[in-house]
């Protein structure tokens, strides 16, 4: 039981604390770092109380992922050697369910500059598409389409609304909304590629960082969203390179601390 114990899928040592084995104990710390980034996004957003669906479903991804990788790390990573591997099955589950309601925000979002009929369209994708990923995850137990599910969503959903209406309005959480999912990308390449720093820093650890670092992202680009109104709309449509000068533009004034304004 204890060579079990010590050994991981990661290869990441268990450590013991106050006579309690812990396994992959990095892994498991920064899974509860994206938990932490996820509340701390979940409170601030509450205290704001911006109205409307676009927000509700933003302080949902946030208290829903919050819950996703806490489960994640406790029952998935620290403590997997007690309670088995489909315990990993409740974390996996409901971070489908937030990466279905930052889906819907988005959807929400977009809806000013979309067609009527693809913005329905969408909406009934979404609960198809989270309900066939969730079936086939509890069947096979297989994290593979847990990242697949987040592709879709993240890649095909969230990154191309949120470049619309950027591209459409320059709405300023918009522009951060799509440029950290490009970012967000980094944690399946550490993840699938388990290019790692070190044992105790290993790809999981350097993906969940990143996960945490586009969490508090999404949370800069949640207080940035607005209510499109008909006259955000920009009558003259700009090229797809004009847009990404700008938005790279943005994103350097964002490290400099400087506020950015609309062109």
């Amino acid at each position: 039981m204890e060579n079990e114990i010590i050994q991981s899928a990661s290869g990441q040592p268990s450590i013991e604390v106050f006579g309690i084995t812990i396994m992959e104990p990095m892994v498991t710390f920064t899974d509860l770092w994206i938990t932490t980034v996820c509340v701390y996004a979940l409170f601030k957003l509450m205290r704001r109380n911006k109205k409307g669906k676009v927000h509700q479903y933003m302080r949902w991804y946030f208290g829903i992922m919050a819950l996703a990788t806490f489960l994640g790390g406790i029952l998935g990573h620290a403590f997997q050697y007690a309670v088995g591997l489909e315990w990993k099955l409740p974390g996996w589950l409901i971070s489908m369910l937030a990466v279905m309601a930052i889906e819907r925000a988005s959807i929400m979002h977009a809806r000013p500059v979309i067609n009527e009929k693809f913005g329905k369209f969408l909406e009934i994708a979404n609960v198809v598409e989270l309900l066939t990923f969730a079936v086939i995850t509890f069947s096979t137990l297989n994290f593979f389409f847990i990242q697949v599910h987040s592709a879709y969503g993240l890649g095909l959903v969230v990154l191309p609304l949120h470049f619309l209406v950027y591209w459409r309005t320059r709405n300023e959480g918009s522009r951060i909304f799509f440029l950290t999912v490009i970012f967000a990308t980094l944690a399946a390449f550490f993840y699938t590629s388990e290019i790692g720093l070190h044992t105790w820093f290993n790809h999981l650890d350097v993906a969940h960082t990143v996960m945490a670092i586009s969490m508090y992202c999404f949370y800069r680009g949640a207080r940035k969203l607005e209510v499109l109104k008909p006259e955000d709309i920009r009558e003259e449509k700009s090229t797809l390179s004009d847009t990404m000068r700008d938005a790279i533009a943005g994103l350097k004034k964002n490290l400099r601390g400087e506020p950015v304004q609309p062109n």
